[in-house]
């Protein structure tokens, strides 16, 4: 079993940024993948970075804008958000792969608005 807090939403203007962090019950050096998603209301939840085997993957949609990023001795992944959009609202879900199964966190609202 893998458990996941996220942590670091919240409401910020456009132009601004936020860093979201998700903290993993188990060893990062066990984890074979890591991901951030959003869902916005009324829409499918969507891939907006993610770090596995082949790399780092970012959606069109925010590419140059977020960063996605590990830190192996806390057990931590993080995305770096900046220069934020009302578009990039929604709730954001971390997810890790470990062994054959993918886990998830509860999510962290974010909300970008003036």
């Amino acid at each position: 079993q893998v458990q996941l807090v996220e942590s670091g939403g919240g409401l910020v203007q456009p132009g601004g940024s936020l860093r979201l962090s998700c903290a993993s019950s188990r060893s990062m050096f066990s984890i074979h993948y890591m991901g951030w998603y959003r869902q916005a209301p009324g829409k499918q939840r969507e891939l907006v970075a993610s770090i596995g085997s082949g790399g780092e993957h970012y959606a069109d949609s925010v590419r140059a804008r977020f960063t996605i990023s590990r830190d192996n001795a806390k057990s931590t992944v993080y995305l770096q958000m900046n220069n934020m959009k009302p578009e990039d609202s929604g709730r954001y879900y971390c997810s890790m792969g470990w062994r054959t199964s993918d886990y998830w966190g509860q999510g962290t609202q974010v909300t970008v608005s003036s």
